[in-house]
């Protein structure tokens, strides 16, 4: 059984669970499948919008994608969610690849 079928499984008893649904989207973005990666990250965003991480990955695949205004308003959302939530680790990433985005369009 693959990571990703492990993963899966475990989704099937906690449908749920925010982690999950991230690492399937970490798992499909390592394999090269940065569609379902992004269907996965969105679905974080709806239903998970207090799961900060997700902004910072969401945004990177953004970038990846050409999509540069994208990520730019991904990093912007999840800079809120982070001060909202008290997630200073998360806060201190957004800032720092939102700066890095603004500074390489320049």
């Amino acid at each position: 059984m693959t990571r990703l079928e492990q993963l899966q499984s475990f989704l099937k008893e906690s449908p749920n669970d925010a982690f999950l649904h991230y690492a399937i989207a970490q798992e499909h973005k390592s394999m090269g499948n940065k569609e379902l990666a992004l269907e996965k990250y969105q679905y974080l965003i709806e239903n998970h919008p207090n799961y900060v991480a997700t902004y910072y990955h969401l945004g990177k695949l953004y970038i990846e994608l050409g999509q540069k205004e994208t990520a730019l308003s991904c990093f912007e959302t999840g800079i809120i969610k982070a001060k909202e939530c008290g997630e200073q680790h998360s806060l201190s990433e957004l800032q720092s690849a939102k700066l890095e985005l603004e500074y390489d369009e320049d």
